[in-house]
């Protein structure tokens, strides 16, 4: 089968053929439907040797949809044909986190070396994959796999990550969101539908800031160097109770806390490598500074009724397998509105 794979530290990721998977005992093989591009890949590729904790070559794509193509002995519960999301950060199941739910945050997987599909298990930009559990499936039922595969995790992330502030974002708060790309736009609607909040939308195009007034931003604002100062204008000097940063590049995580209000939460969702210090003067009072990791099973079906419901509307734009390259091209040029998606057998 054909497959993208980042096999060569420092190089671009290739479409190459491999052998066709096989599930053993337990797995779930996935005919492949629809397989989401993510900044993460990116992140992850621009790693040097010693910091990269899974071999190479790696088969990428960590958002992933298809049909059960094939079960392994043992598995129950699915059967041929049915259409499912893929749960992502696969955890032991067993552990204290695991045992609640909170796979993302399991506590043996680096000891057991268990790693999430296309971030150290082979991933889903391939015709086929293979699923080490059916717990790590979630039933598609109608709902559109190309619409739906970036909400595994450009949609479950921003969830995990404003469910938390939710009694913060009462009618007269604000939230904002930095960053309105992928992750970035779906959270601008998860806030819409969830919360009585004004929406304020950060980013440094004019194209991404149409996209988040789109969706829904009621404020949409250019992320440079007078933002802070701006959404403090905008909130009569309080500042915001929430600010979301999906990008968590230094000068975005230093307006973070500049813009938020005494009792906010900010929260760094993304991998840009800055850091926001903590402690008496640094930031206004009793400010919480937090950075989360996807999200449990039980949210990413929460999601996907969100999705049924009518209230989340992912911007996609379709490639073909050979074509990932590019996808992965105009993604880190910053040319990608809403989300890349990779249609494998399409």
């Amino acid at each position: 089968m054909k497959a993208l794979q980042y096999r060569t530290v420092g190089a671009a990721p290739e479409v190459v053929t491999v052998p066709d998977p096989e599930p053993g005992p337990g797995q779930v093989l996935l005919k492949v439907t629809a397989a989401g591009v993510c900044h993460s890949d990116i992140a992850v590729m621009s790693w040097p040797a010693e910091q990269l904790p899974f071999p190479l070559p790696l088969t990428l794509g960590h958002e992933g949809a298809g049909t059960v193509a094939a079960l392994g002995d043992g598995v129950t519960g699915f059967a041929e044909g049915d259409a499912v999301a893929v749960y992502g950060p696969w955890g032991c199941g067993s552990c204290w986190m695991c045992a609640q739910g909170k796979e993302n945050y399991c506590l043996r997987a680096a000891e057991l070396g268990i790693h999430p599909p296309g971030l150290g298990a082979p991933g889903a930009i391939a015709e086929y994959m293979i699923v080490d559990s059916p717990r790590h499936l979630v039933p598609l039922g109608a709902l559109d796999p190309v619409k739906t595969v970036p909400l595994t995790d450009a949609g479950l992330t921003p969830y995990h990550a404003l469910k938390r502030s939710l009694p913060k974002l009462v009618p007269g708060s604000t939230a904002v969101v930095i960053g309105t790309g992928g992750l970035g736009h779906v959270a601008v609607q998860l806030l819409r539908a969830m919360t009585a909040a004004r929406v304020v939308a950060l980013d440094v195009t004019e194209e991404k800031l149409a996209l988040a007034r789109a969706v829904g931003a009621h404020e949409a604002l250019l992320s440079d160097a007078s933002a802070a100062a701006s959404v403090r204008e905008l909130t009569g000097g309080r500042g915001a109770e929430v600010v979301l940063d999906f990008v968590g590049a230094p000068p975005t995580t230093a307006a973070a806390g500049a813009m938020a209000a005494v009792e906010g939460d900010v929260t760094i969702v993304g991998l840009g490598g800055g850091t926001l210090p903590v402690g008496f003067g640094a930031l206004p009072y009793e400010v919480s500074v937090t950075s989360p990791y996807w999200g449990t099973r039980a949210e990413l079906v929460e999601v996907l009724d969100l999705a049924r419901a009518g209230a989340v509307d992912v911007h996609v734009e379709t490639y073909g397998l050979d074509e990932a390259p590019e996808a992965y091209e105009r993604l880190h040029a910053g040319r990608i509105e809403g989300r890349a998606v990779i249609l494998p057998h399409g």
